[in-house]
């Protein structure tokens, strides 16, 4: 099999694994395969098997999008269709006739979050009217990773507007040109963000995989409250070219998937290095080589205490996951963050200057016509009955107050989130207990949508790692329900200090494997 990459040795690995022990029984024949919720592996095999082409799975997802994004059940999960999705899928079925993968990507359809730029037509819009004409000249640097390794575009998916970084009351999921995505276990429920339509989307089988972005919870959140995994990254592992910023010091992308297999899959394929991004490095692993059954044992694994307590359902869910994590040979040893949540004053200060500051950069990148943030407060005062109807653009006025007088606090800010979070926070702990990693629910079930409150977050496990630039997966850790209410997903988190993707990903795995947890939601 002839294989064309710019990580040859390490895709060739990461097929391998995918197409051998990582694949459901409900798909071992081919007289059984079927396309709802597959996996990476299993498509991969049936397109390898010739039960199943690009072309097929790519019109399968259209089909599923038309049926329940604005009809249906109505989980606007979508933006934008990519109308180019079917004769990309036709070129990349041609190419595997021929004997030609591009990796472990190839023929897999992707969604992207509705900020990341791509040059096939689709405007980069981060759900706001005012960016509906935003149409980039090229890829972003991971869009095109994705392409090289053989990834199909499908389309962009919908977001809390902005990254959920317009307004103090906002209602996760909902943007001006999306309209508000729902949870679809429960269709009252938040979909969390703001990376909601990446979730919903390859939760509800729109999409075998998608791409979302964090600054702290963005990705974590929505994954674990809609039942699926994802991957939050060392900073400067994935570029952030080509991405609608909120602040370079945490943003990043992430891969989101229905198993962690093919959320490393999609790991390695995002992960090159740019020479662009200051933060970048090189990766020197084949993440997929550590998919590892026994993932778990010897692993020392602190439980952060002062990360539960906040929802009474989900520590009893929780402890229970403790105990898979013993039987599966790991040692688990209380700990507490002594310095959780001293840096939450620093991190909104580091957010709020460097948002000002990079999205004048972003503007310069564009033909949009706007050259800092007080034009786009004032163009979103023009289309209030768009955009103002719900809640308001304090963030937007807050973080365009910020001038180069507030840099000194902003650098101090940033120096002091970094230590807390970072080397006497989740470093501490690991040096103290000699751990490995560290683990706590990923943060509550799914909440009802209120426009008039805003979202109602009770507790999560995102910021030490967010604010730190360290890696964090969240895998389905089972359900939470009550007399006749729908089950709600939850999740377990995994985090560690940089660079700690390898480990993360064998706890991880191992961990999925032993329990299982994941069933998908019912919206047919």
């Amino acid at each position: 099999m002839k294989m064309i990459s710019v990580k040859p040795l390490l895709l060739a690995a990461a097929v391998a694994l995918a197409l051998s022990g990582c694949q459901s029984p409900a798909h071992q024949s081919s007289t059984d395969f079927s396309y709802q919720q597959a996996s990476v592996s299993e498509l991969q095999q049936a397109m390898s098997d010739g039960e199943l082409s690009a072309e097929q799975l790519v019109s399968y997802y259209l089909q599923r999008i038309e049926q329940h994004n604005t009809k249906g059940a109505e989980l606007r999960a979508v933006i934008t269709v990519n109308e180019q999705a079917l004769a990309t899928a036709r070129q990349l079925d041609t190419e595997r006739a021929e004997g030609i993968i591009r990796g472990p990507l190839h023929g897999i359809p992707v969604l992207l979050k509705d900020n990341i730029d791509t040059a096939e037509g689709m405007p980069n819009t981060a759900g706001s009217v005012l960016f509906a004409n935003n149409l980039p000249a090229d890829d972003a640097f991971v869009v095109n990773e994705l392409r090289q390794e053989g990834a199909i575009i499908l389309g962009k998916a919908n977001l809390s507007e902005w990254a959920n970084f317009r307004s103090t009351r906002s209602s996760s999921g909902w943007s001006g040109l999306g309209g508000q995505a729902v949870n679809p276990y429960d269709p009252t429920r938040t979909t969390c963000g703001s990376s909601a339509g990446s979730a919903v989307a390859v939760a509800a089988d729109f999409s075998t995989l998608s791409v979302g972005t964090e600054t702290d919870g963005s990705l974590v959140c929505p994954a674990a409250i809609n039942g699926i995994v994802t991957i939050k990254p060392t900073l400067g592992l994935i570029s952030r070219d080509g991405i609608i910023p909120i602040a370079h010091s945490q943003d990043t992308a992430g891969p989101m998937a229905r198993t962690v297999t093919g959320a490393t899959l999609m790991l390695q394929a995002m992960a090159e290095y740019d020479p662009t991004d200051p933060a970048a490095y090189q990766p020197d692993v084949a993440f997929a080589e550590h998919l590892k059954g026994d993932g778990l044992q010897n692993k020392r694994i602190g439980v952060v205490r002062n990360l539960t307590g906040y929802n009474e359902l989900l520590d009893q869910q929780f402890e229970q996951q403790l105990d898979v994590l013993r039987e599966q040979g790991a040692e688990v040893i209380d700990v507490t963050m002594e310095t959780y949540g001293d840096y939450g004053a620093d991190e909104f200060t580091v957010l709020l200057y460097e948002f000002n500051t990079d999205m004048k950069k972003y503007l310069a990148t564009s033909s949009l016509p706007y050259k800092d943030l007080s034009d786009m407060i004032e163009a979103n005062e023009q289309v209030a009955e768009q955009e103002l109807i719900y809640f308001g653009q304090e963030l937007f006025e807050m973080a365009a107050a910020k001038t180069e007088q507030d840099k000194e606090d902003y650098l101090q800010a940033l120096k002091d989130s970094k230590r807390l979070a970072g080397k006497e926070g989740i470093d501490a702990m690991l040096q103290q207990h000699d751990l490995d990693l560290l683990v706590a629910p990923t943060t509550a079930p799914a909440w009802k949508i209120d426009r008039v409150s805003g979202d109602n977050y009770s507790g999560s496990a995102s910021s030490p790692a967010a604010v730190a630039g360290y890696p964090h997966i969240t895998v389905p850790m089972g359900y939470i329900q009550i007399g006749d209410e729908p089950a709600l997903p939850v999740g377990l988190s995994f985090f560690s200090t940089a660079r700690a993707e390898p480990v993360l990903i064998e706890a991880a795995f191992a961990y999925e494997q032993a329990t299982q947890h994941r069933r998908a939601p019912v919206i047919d």
